[in-house]
């Protein structure tokens, strides 16, 4: 296994962060009014989240599943929030491409319609995948 391996939960992590910051920044700038710094804040999360898949699959292509340590009550609890994360990350791709294509094309109604959708999933995601790190390698790493 290649050696930098070990390395990718922790960036996967960042990367994570960076998309919801930079969705967040993004929300806030297009309720400023301020068109170009949404839309760029938007393509640099899209860029984050397109880093973080790679990373993720390039990583459990080596490494494989990553067992769950915690026990008693975390132990529900995590699994909620890797379920939940997991389907709304599926859910969550083409909810994005659509949103996306619809900024595009200038349909600005339409993006927007979606967009209500599309930017609470994404924050979901971003943000549960954080929390999985946290749980799965800082609080209850495996031995």
């Amino acid at each position: 296994m290649p050696e930098y391996i070990s390395y990718l939960p922790h960036i996967n992590a960042i990367l994570n962060t960076t998309s919801a910051v930079f969705l967040l920044s993004g929300y806030r700038f297009i309720r400023r009014g301020q068109v170009m710094a949404h839309r760029n804040c938007q393509l640099s999360a899209l860029t984050a989240s397109t880093l973080f898949l790679t990373s993720y699959l390039t990583y459990h292509y080596f490494h494989g599943t990553t067992r769950f340590a915690g026990q008693g009550i975390v132990r529900p609890i995590y699994f909620v929030i890797l379920i939940t994360h997991t389907i709304l990350a599926v859910v969550i791709v083409p909810l994005i491409f659509v949103t996306l294509y619809r900024a595009v094309r200038q349909d600005f109604v339409r993006h927007r319609r979606i967009a209500r959708w599309t930017l609470p999933l994404w924050l979901y995601v971003s943000i549960t995948g954080v929390i999985v790190y946290l749980m799965l390698y800082q609080l209850y790493p495996s031995q």
